[in-house]
């Protein structure tokens, strides 16, 4: 009661005032010109540790940058920018992070983008290519956004996906196993060792801790959302499938010797055998975590101090994946050639990689709101998220370009930098920011929970996150001098003067329509309808990317179509034909300029065929001024064109670069 006394007693003493954040301001100061199509779509955030802010940001510009518009089937996430051979064609997607992109996306008031994403990955977009924690994800996004309707549209599919990995379900062990390549993680111990050292890029089967908790977190996520479906018996089954496995993998996949949660052998040859453990430890097993699967008792909570030590998984520069006693700790296997030079690829043998270092963070933030326990603590947190902040920086320079993984020993130093790897979609961070450091945990039910992840000495002095969408609700959360606040709509509907947990009820409004205008210029399969072309720098990737339904402007990666340059001012343009003739009402230009050799034209229309050969303006009067770095948007009256056509003046020596024409 004196505590409650002391609280009401600061507050009338002290009233707080919400310090709405300039969202604008900020928009145009991390987007530029790009500001409009961040503006109303992303929270906003302000916190005392500006790197963690710049990072923030620059994580939503890596977000947009790889939301491919596929036309009628909407928008997807892509993992590499530029297109990699062992994607799903010809959607360019892979289903191994897409937990990651739809925890970044569910965030996003513009529901769009997760919504787009999960019925593609429904409808033949996750092709079992890699493990995934595919139905997790969607219960998850259905505790942020409450969408009913959107989350139990899935059950069949959720249920049916779950099923097919039957063939990976050893019945004898009741566990699943997979080749650790086709669990995203070539070259650990398991592959590695059975290949007797000479290799480890395939093989190497394994029970591992990875597929085995995803498939728990699924069961419990197919469980949960049939109980709202108001399916019992599908719920009944799915609960005792997760009871069930959890028992399996707790009593076989823990290693008492290194008390940790460790690889079984799958594969049975002249190197392993069968059903052994590996014979170290892996960052891998503090995996479970992210999911909250291990029970709550010291004997597994040991495991996290192996993370702490910097012989075992802490290095200099992050979170080894494999300690340096292992006996093939770094060597290096596998090579890529560029331009000829042998450079590093990809191995999990001890590099950081952002990938598992988001699932670790993730596991922390579990570990610290719902387990008693005390080998880590929220100094651990912070000291974590902020060397993994750290890593988006290019070798300690101001830079942001996250890449593929970076050396553990090393303070962090890109290891992997290939032409790929630039702004790397792999992993998580604004996830992490909202609900660990700012710690707004996602619920099912009618209460708002804040708890974050802040210690009491430490120089992170305040924050505020607004504009988050959650269950239909406005929410803002704010630390600082006058203590920690809770609003939902405005209002301040919970507060703590000290840093802790705080709770509130909160009613569901209605999650926001989903508005989804389709593009009819995106060309997904070269040499198919639409078909660009141009007046120069007519090279077939060279026009096809200026219609692939992407958009960025990172200058260390070129995108688009790129005019040739001319000694003397010309006349350019790029063409998209349809095939048919195809009503269309509006475009957008997303032009690139560097100020140098890239520049915006001197003067620009919009053209369609008006016969013999011919081209005349098709919207005449709505010419707006072209923007560089950001998107310009001409509308119209609908019109029926065969062909629409951006022509435009050049200067001399300069060239244009569009990064994309899109034609609704």
């Amino acid at each position: 009661m004196a505590a409650l006394l002391a609280i009401a007693a600061l507050a009338a003493a002290s009233p707080f005032h919400k310090k709405a954040l300039d969202t604008d301001a900020l928009a145009k100061h991390y987007f530029g010109n790009d500001a409009p199509w961040y503006k109303d779509r992303i929270p906003y955030f302000e916190c005392s540790d500006k790197k963690i802010q710049d990072v923030f940001y620059y994580r939503w510009k890596i977000f947009r940058a790889h939301q491919r518009d596929t036309g009628i089937r909407g928008y997807v996430s892509t993992e590499f920018l530029e297109d990699v051979s062992w994607q799903l064609e010809p959607w360019a997607t892979l289903n191994d992070a897409t937990g990651f992109h739809l925890g970044e996306g569910q965030w996003l008031r513009d529901r769009r983008f997760a919504d787009d994403y999960i019925n593609h990955m429904y409808n033949g977009g996750n092709d079992r290519h890699f493990t995934d924690w595919m139905e997790q994800s969607v219960w998850r996004r259905y505790t942020v956004d409450g969408d009913v309707e959107s989350l139990t549209a899935h059950l069949t599919d959720m249920i049916n996906l779950y099923n097919e990995w039957d063939d990976a379900f050893d019945d004898s062990k009741g566990l699943y196993w997979r080749e650790p390549l086709a669990d995203a993680t070539e070259y650990t111990i398991s592959s590695i060792d059975a290949s007797g050292g000479e290799d480890g890029f395939t093989g190497g089967e394994a029970f591992r801790p990875s597929i085995n908790s995803y498939m728990w977190a699924n069961a419990r996520a197919i469980a949960d959302t049939a109980r709202v479906a108001g399916q019992d018996d599908v719920a009944t089954d799915f609960d005792q499938r997760a009871a069930t496995l959890k028992d399996q993998f707790q009593a076989s996949i823990w290693n008492t010797s290194l008390e940790h949660f460790i690889d079984r052998y799958y594969v049975d040859n002249e190197y392993v055998n069968y059903w052994d453990p590996i014979r170290g430890r892996e960052l891998v097993g503090l995996v479970p975590w992210m999911f909250g699967m291990p029970d709550d008792n010291s004997t597994y909570s040991a495991a996290w101090k192996h993370l702490l030590d910097p012989e075992e998984l802490r290095g200099s520069g992050g979170m080894r994946t494999v300690e340096p006693s292992y006996e093939y700790y770094m060597r290096q296997y596998r090579y890529a050639t560029v331009m000829g030079v042998p450079q590093l690829e990809c191995q999990w043998n001890g590099p950081v990689w952002p990938y598992q270092t988001t699932q670790i963070l993730y596991g922390m933030a579990n570990l610290l709101n719902d387990y008693n326990q005390t080998v880590i603590s929220r100094s651990d947190y912070i000291d974590e998220l902020r060397r993994y902040t750290d890593l988006h920086y290019v070798n300690g320079t101001d830079l942001l370009d996250l890449q593929e993984d970076y050396n553990p020993d090393d303070d962090g130093t890109v290891r992997v930098g290939l032409p790929r790897s630039d702004h790397y979609f792999h992993s998580g961070y604004n996830d992490l920011i909202i609900s660990g450091l700012v710690g707004l945990r996602p619920r099912a039910d009618d209460t708002i929970e804040v708890n974050p992840l802040i210690p009491e000495d430490c120089d992170i002095t305040s924050f505020r996150l607004q504009d988050i969408l959650y269950h239909g609700r406005s929410i803002a959360i704010e630390w600082g001098s006058k203590g920690l606040h809770l609003e939902v709509d405005g209002e301040t509907v919970a507060s703590s003067p000290t840093m802790g947990r705080i709770t509130a009820s909160i009613s569901s409004a209605p999650a926001p329509e989903i508005t989804r205008p389709m593009a009819k210029s995106i060309q997904l399969v070269r040499g198919e309808y639409p078909l660009g072309s141009a007046s120069s720098g007519n090279e077939t990737e060279n026009v096809h990317d200026a219609i692939d339904g992407r958009t960025w402007f990172f200058p260390e990666l070129p995108h688009g179509w790129d005019s040739e340059a001319q000694n003397k001012t010309s006349q350019q343009w790029y063409e998209i034909d349809f095939g048919n003739k195809t009503e269309v009402t509006s475009c957008e230009l997303a032009l690139f300029a560097d100020g140098g050799d890239y520049v915006l034209p001197n003067h620009y229309e919009i053209q369609m065929p008006s016969g013999n050969g011919s081209w005349s303006g098709a919207w005449q009067h709505n010419m707006p001024q072209l923007i560089a770095n950001g998107v310009t948007t001409i509308e119209g009256d609908a019109i029926e064109a065969k062909a629409l056509r951006l022509a435009f003046t050049q200067e001399a020596g300069k060239r244009v670069r569009l990064a994309e024409f899109k034609v609704y």
